[in-house]
């Protein structure tokens, strides 16, 4: 992954901010304090929430949802006070099946103060094929729908 240069903040602040994620844990989630603005917007398929400690509740929740939690950061691209962050996301759910670990892979479109500090996370995956698909009771619905809407 080609990181920008770091004597620039926004460079930094990506670079500091790929870290976090990659050596994410329940114990590091107050690093966020020194990463993102009082009032970051986060949202991705199941929030949209302001503010530092609303996000940091979401990451939270997210461990007590779910076990052998790890971001893999892929790539990164950056343009002005705008970045993108290619990840993988690899889980186990405590409910649905958490004997099998599940992945899901996207972008988190990120978008810069000019002090470094990310003042907006905005996550974009398929969460109707990597996560509702998967649901025992929904997931044989959320696949007959996306069969018959597939191009043959």
């Amino acid at each position: 992954m080609t990181m920008p240069d770091p004597e620039d903040a926004i460079g930094a602040g990506l670079r500091r901010y790929a870290d976090f994620f990659a050596t994410l844990t329940p114990d590091s989630l107050d690093r966020l304090d020194g990463l993102v603005t009082d009032d970051v917007h986060f949202r991705d398929p199941f929030n949209d929430i302001r503010g530092r400690a609303a996000m940091k509740a979401v990451f939270a929740q997210m461990y007590r949802d779910c076990t052998d939690i790890g971001f893999t950061i892929d790539g990164s691209l950056r343009q002005g006070d705008e970045a993108f962050l290619k990840w993988t996301f690899r889980y186990r759910p405590r409910r649905f099946g958490g004997a099998v670990p599940w992945t899901a892979v996207g972008v988190s479109e990120l978008h810069f103060a000019p002090d470094g500090l990310v003042r907006a996370h905005l996550d974009h995956w398929d969460a109707g094929a990597q996560f509702y698909a998967r649901l025992p009771l929904l997931g044989p619905l959320v696949r007959w729908v996306r069969g018959r809407l597939q191009h043959r």
